[in-house]
């Protein structure tokens, strides 16, 4: 999958131009006990996937028949946790996608908490997808969703996670919407405290990515036991759930109303300039509001852009975090 491997002194192309690797080297200044650094599965899951997920629609019929078909790329899985030491990392977050079929699973379970075991990697979260909207008009269909996840509860909880992430999605009017969220979040939460995890919600589309509407729905859910993934990039809104369409919110003014509730930031690039800054988020600025909420939860590193490889893309975040926090 990878062009190049991070050997020595190996350059990035960014935005066609040659960053040497030391350059990057540089920016890894700031001691390890000021912030934790977390990876993200997902930064990973073209290396997981392949080129499975070119024709959504089968990706989305193998999901929930063979997941485990969707894994046509160099990387299993199971060797995450590796890989994402061999990163720098001490710490990893799962997406459920990337091992749908697995919940279950006790025997590969097992195995993946013995693998982070023996790399000194922590299991900070299971961000849950593709199980029904929590916030669904229809009762029978609200209650099947919630049900779903709690297998992804039992699974965070036996991997040793502390918090699993869900999608606050419903349909109709967003006041509408908020109430219906609010009871499926309520009704997590304390299913969840049976696994002593937190239920915390990312800005990940729809109405969600209204940080006003998620504060206020994570308020009239009214449990401790939420809390929130707070995503840099997500501040694209509407009441339809349509990727991409919709309303912007400010992402500056949105990640300040999200850090009060924050277990977990999900720090997200998609490309950088030729002196390593994202191009379209202003880190200095983003890690200067993580630094002032308190936040001391994990960092999480997630590069979904195209230009570089996925592995040059997560030591590029990694180096931007490392270099900002410190100016802050």
């Amino acid at each position: 999958m990878y062009r190049k491997q991070f050997i020595g002194t190996v350059g990035l192309s960014l935005g066609g131009a040659l960053m040497p690797f030391s350059r990057y080297s540089e920016f890894s200044s700031v001691k390890e006990t000021e912030f934790k650094l977390s990876l993200s599965q997902w930064a990973l899951h073209r290396a997981i996937f392949g080129n499975s997920k070119d024709d959504y629609n089968e990706w989305q019929r193998l999901l929930h028949s063979d997941p485990d078909k969707l894994w046509q790329g160099n990387l299993h899985p199971l060797d995450f946790p590796k890989k994402a030491k061999e990163l720098g990392f001490n710490a990893v977050e799962y997406v459920n996608s990337l091992i749908f079929g697995h919940a279950k699973d006790k025997k590969f379970l097992n195995e993946l908490k013995s693998r982070t075991n023996s790399e000194g990697i922590t299991n900070v979260l299971i961000m849950v997808d593709e199980e029904g909207y929590i916030g669904h008009p229809d009762s029978k269909e609200r209650t099947k969703a919630i049900e779903n996840h709690y297998k992804w509860m039992e699974a965070s909880a036996h991997l040793g996670c502390s918090f699993m992430r869900v999608n606050a999605f419903s349909m109709g009017k967003a006041e509408e919407q908020k109430k219906l969220a609010a009871e499926g979040l309520r009704r997590l939460a304390e299913k969840a405290k049976e696994f002593n995890l937190y239920v915390l919600i990312e800005n990940h589309g729809g109405m969600s990515s209204n940080a006003d509407w998620l504060v206020e729905t994570i308020k009239l859910a009214d449990n401790e036991l939420l809390g929130t993934v707070v995503d840099f990039d997500n501040f694209t809104f509407s009441e339809d759930f349509i990727w991409g369409d919709g309303d912007i919110y400010n992402r500056y003014i949105g990640v300040e109303k999200l850090m009060p509730f924050a277990k977990s930031v999900s720090a997200k690039t998609h490309a950088f300039d030729v002196q390593g800054f994202e191009t379209t988020i202003d880190y200095t600025r983003m890690m200067k509001i993580v630094k002032e909420s308190g936040f001391n939860d994990y960092i999480c590193v997630e590069y979904e852009g195209s230009r570089l490889t996925e592995v040059e893309g997560i030591l590029a975040t990694k180096a931007l975090i490392e270099k900002t926090y410190s100016q802050t």
